[in-house]
């Protein structure tokens, strides 16, 4: 009962509206921009550019903009080598199979490494979520733009979510006092549980893209990389009945979403009113990620497809199918990876 009573329960606010404000106006105006020069082909740069600014939520002033810079340049490097990424299978000629299986396992290693070293530098949110979807994203999208043009786009956007972070600077009663961060080290255990997190995310983030591209060969699905972020979901959480709750949330609360998303397609918004879609979820998303996952579901799930669609336009229909279907395989997935040391260990103590 526990377990389910999670998924109804809300924490306290804590300044969520500013921090939902600033990851607003970070996505909106590089998108906003893109739209005023014609330049939608370059939108899904500054849309993954942007998640700088969900780093430091409650920071001071010094050390937030310590952290989003870290976060800002771990997500630029996530963006080239995934544009890398697909300039690469288009040189090498791979088969569509071929293709699908190369970005299933470098996936799975941005999974592992960029877990590592978010959890070196302290970063919250922990894991690597942000970044596999990123550069599966970026990578699976063929006939890009012009690498230095997909590079700019992206820094800039990056370079605007830092500003972002410390325009509240220019009201005095707003400052914090500026104090560089002391460095502190990790112990010993702190990165050892580090090198075990990594471990996860490689093992939900490997099998669920695996089990993600063949139920697609099965079926006929698509959008596997999103079995691979839903995967690792669950890792995220200090006891297991509170990572299982997440994976069980992910599934409730992404199928909410789809109807939210449902509605919204109905409507057939143009690209400016998209791009205030996406802004409004973004909000909505932040409001609630630190507090309600489920309910922040609700938001991320018609953000993330309305991104999609603004650079990738696909039938809605196909859209709406795999997003369930492919969440569902990644968060059983996911769960399964959470629950397996205990039963692994309750199996050796019976044998014992």
């Amino acid at each position: 009962m526990k377990l389910f009573a999670d998924m109804f329960t809300i924490a306290p606010a804590n300044k969520d509206h500013q921090v939902a404000f600033r990851c607003a106006v970070g996505v909106f105006v590089p998108l906003i921009t893109l739209v005023l020069l014609g330049r939608l082909d370059l939108a899904i740069f500054a849309s993954f550019g942007a998640f700088a600014g969900i780093y430091g939520r409650n920071e001071p002033h010094a050390r937030r903009l310590r952290l989003q810079m870290r976060a800002g340049g771990l997500m630029l490097v996530v963006i080239f080598l995934a544009a890398l990424t697909a300039r690469v299978d288009a040189l090498v000629g791979l088969s569509a199979a071929g293709t699908t299986w190369l970005l299933v396992a470098a996936t799975t290693v941005v999974a592992g490494a960029c877990s590592l070293v978010v959890a070196w530098w302290r970063l919250r949110p922990s894991g690597s979520l942000f970044h596999i979807f990123a550069f599966a994203a970026i990578a699976s999208i063929p006939n890009q733009p012009p690498l230095w043009e997909c590079m700019l786009v992206a820094v800039l956007t990056v370079a605007f979510c830092l500003l972002v972070g410390l325009s509240s600077r220019v009201a005095r009663s707003r400052r914090t006092p500026w104090v560089s961060p002391k460095r502190v080290s990790l112990t010993p255990a702190e990165k050892r549980a580090a090198w075990q997190e990594s471990g996860g995310y490689v093992v939900a983030a490997g099998l669920a893209g695996t089990l993600g591209t063949l139920a697609g060969q099965w079926i006929g699905i698509g959008h596997n990389y999103w079995a691979m972020v839903a995967a690792v979901v669950p890792l995220v959480g200090h006891t297991t009945r509170h990572r299982v709750s997440r994976g069980l949330q992910r599934i409730a609360g992404t199928a909410l979403g789809l109807v939210l998303l449902a509605g919204i397609l109905l409507l057939e918004p143009n690209p400016w009113q998209t791009v205030l879609v996406i802004a409004a979820c973004q909000f909505g998303a932040e409001m609630f990620i630190a507090r309600q996952y489920m309910l922040a579901q609700v938001f991320v799930t018609p953000l993330a497809l309305t991104s999609t669609l603004l650079v990738a336009p696909v039938p809605p229909g196909i859209l709406l199918r795999d997003r369930i279907v492919e969440t569902i395989i990644g968060a059983a997935v996911g769960i399964a990876v959470v629950l397996a040391p205990g039963a692994w260990r309750r199996l050796k103590g019976r044998r014992g």
